[in-house]
């Protein structure tokens, strides 16, 4: 039995991709077969507490073609959908077969047991939920602040904390000395701080950088921070609260602006909440008087030494959630976490963990944020955040205004495939537009996109010490949708395998200016052309040539950029560029536009051109 359909192409499915609340969604399918044919049907089932199945007999409208209206009227979240085949064979005797979809493409394939059936997904989102254009718009800088930059004179360090060490210079490697179990026993700091950012504003602006998003600067323990002792009060080795406003403000006035870490579903051990070593009194947290008002923030297995933490890890106990008392600690409308620091004028939080908090959470948090206009939320979420289920519970941070946006931690593996060529370059394109295919446009266009954090090996340590290939992937950050975000130094050719290897001092004196230089090209690119800002996207591949294009469009421009991820220089030709989304033709004639017959493209290279097109 030939059946034909497959979801990337209007012909078959309009509109493409993810569909507002109470849309209707026209499906096409062809079923062409020997055996009788007694009805196509639309399979489809809404994800949800309670899951519903609808049976829809598609209409036969020309030969061996059939179609539905589907109108998606159960509400935001994920609709899955299949399509079922009754037929009769010679013998006369009735079977069905399903059309679902294929492991890495929009086009289908034939199921025999219904129990294997991979469904296609339909996006349905509540509301068109757009992100401040500033954010939208944006080049983003993370800091890892201990590592950035010392703004005291003589590098003196600001309140050295105990039972720590210091490194001797900025140039040492970072490490980790831990105890017999594998606990951290001393923690390790630079001195990096909110003066040292202050100061480096300049380069900022140098670099194109027009917001800045800071790993946690609250007080701790750790290097890193994640581990809260203290949400009202900055870190004393970074400053005080007067110096995070002064940069606050700094920023601001040179045009940059700047989103925080939130780290709210776990503290620190020897948070003043828990107080595990004393640092905050005798009998003061939960640990140390069962009495305390933060008693029930915990879940106590057995008081007071076995408790609930964040993967196990003893020194950061988990909150519950669920409690009032914290809730209104983090997002209440006064006195909370989150207004006393709106009055600093920050700009937005990143949340850490953010598919660990509950969806309630995440909405009192946006329900806050909102009182304030222009300021954004994103979240921590490592996979295709539209069908994340967490816990039990499916996430809604596609469908449902939550979230603005997410870490496109994705992204950042599709190239490192390309850039290394550890796939093939279709495949990853297909991949590329599965994730565009299950965001609605809002969301695709928010998306937090890297190629390194403080949570992943160093960009140029993942393309083995090539800066062609860590300039490539700064070129497919750029060029792709959504929001791009350098982790401080991998623009200057910073090593670093995992953590804590990721996290060394910024080279100031060795800085690489040749690759500084590919991101200021890239950032000034992307602030001059519409196309690469708002622009529609479309991936193309030529899998003779085996080369890769990203192709983006407004009303008044068009953008192409061809990459070239072999070790071979290639000719530029106009015949043989394919888009799973797109005729073939009309990708030929997208190809023409920009005159590349006489053409080529280096080794390791990309070449990218614009052109402006008539209203």
């Amino acid at each position: 039995m030939d059946i034909q359909y497959n979801s990337w192409l209007e012909k078959f499915k309009q509109p493409f991709g993810a569909v507002e609340m109470n849309s209707t969604v026209n499906f096409n399918i062809k079923v062409d077969s020997e055996e009788y044919i007694k009805s196509v049907a639309l399979i489809v089932k809404k994800q949800g507490e309670k899951v519903e199945i609808e049976e829809c007999s598609m209409k036969p409208y020309e030969t061996n073609k059939y179609k539905y209206h589907y109108q998606v009227s159960k509400g935001s979240g994920l609709y899955l959908y299949c399509f079922k085949i009754t037929a009769i064979n010679h013998e006369g005797q009735e079977f069905c077969l399903y059309y679902g979809k294929s492991k890495d493409s929009g086009e289908g394939y034939q199921y025999v047991n219904e129990a294997s059936i991979r469904w296609y997904q339909l996006t349905c989102y509540e509301e068109n939920d757009q992100a401040p254009d500033w954010y939208q718009q944006g080049i983003f800088y993370q800091i890892f602040p201990d590592r950035f930059f010392n703004g005291n004179e003589n590098k003196t360090i600001n309140s050295p904390k105990p039972n720590t060490f210091i490194y001797g210079t900025e140039n040492d490697l970072p490490m980790y000395i831990k105890d017999e179990s594998g606990d951290i026993k001393r923690w390790d700091f630079y001195g990096g701080n909110l003066k040292g950012i202050k100061n480096k504003i300049p380069y900022f602006n140098q670099l194109g950088v027009t917001g800045l998003y800071l790993n946690p600067i609250f007080e701790a323990n750790s290097n890193h921070r994640y581990d809260t002792n203290d949400y009202f009060n900055i870190d004393p080795v970074l400053g005080t609260n007067e110096e995070f406003k002064e940069l606050v403000d700094a920023l601001h006035e040179n045009g940059i602006r700047i989103i925080l870490d939130g780290v709210f579903s776990h503290v620190g051990r020897n948070s003043q909440y828990f107080n595990y070593s004393g640092l905050f009194g005798d009998h003061e947290g939960a640990y140390r008087n069962p009495h305390s008002k933060y008693r029930d923030w915990f879940t106590f297995l057995h008081y007071p030494d076995e408790y609930e933490s964040w993967w196990g890890i003893a020194d950061l106990p988990e909150i519950n959630k669920h409690n009032k008392s914290y809730q209104d600690f983090i997002y209440g409308k006064s006195g909370s976490v989150l207004s006393f620091w709106q009055r600093y004028n920050i700009d937005g939080w990143r949340l850490d963990v953010a598919d660990e908090l509950p969806n309630f959470f995440l909405e009192g948090i946006r329900k806050n944020i909102n009182q304030t206009d222009g300021k954004v939320l994103i979240g921590e979420v490592w996979e295709d955040a539209s069908n994340k289920v967490a816990y039990g519970e499916s996430k809604e941070y596609a469908s449902h205004p939550v979230l603005h946006g997410v870490m496109n931690y994705p992204l950042r593996e599709q190239i490192l495939d390309l850039v290394n060529e550890r796939k093939t370059i279709q495949h990853v394109a297909r991949e590329m537009l599965e994730m565009k295919e299950n965001y609605p446009d809002y969301f695709y266009y928010n998306l937090f996109n890297n190629i390194g954090t403080h949570d992943t090996k160093r960009i140029l340590s993942e393309c083995d010490g090539s800066f062609q290939k860590v300039a490539l992937a700064f070129a497919l950050l750029f060029m792709t949708p959504g929001v791009p975000c350098i982790y401080y130094g991998d623009e200057v050719g910073l090593y670093g395998e995992k953590d804590p290897d990721n996290r060394r001092f910024y080279p100031w004196e060795t800085p690489n200016k040749e690759l500084m230089k590919v991101c200021q090209n890239w950032a000034t690119i992307r602030r001059s052309h519409d196309s690469l800002l708002t622009g529609e996207c479309h991936f193309l591949y030529h899998t003779k040539d085996n080369l890769f294009a990203i192709y983006r469009f407004t009303q008044g421009e068009e953008s192409i950029c061809f990459f070239n991820f072999s070790n071979f220089e290639k000719d530029l030709s106009i015949d043989n560029w394919l888009c799973d989304e797109l005729d073939p033709v009309v990708v030929t004639e997208i190809i023409k536009r920009f005159d590349v017959p006489r053409l080529t493209i280096s080794k390791r290279h990309h070449l990218f051109l614009v052109k402006q097109l008539l209203k």
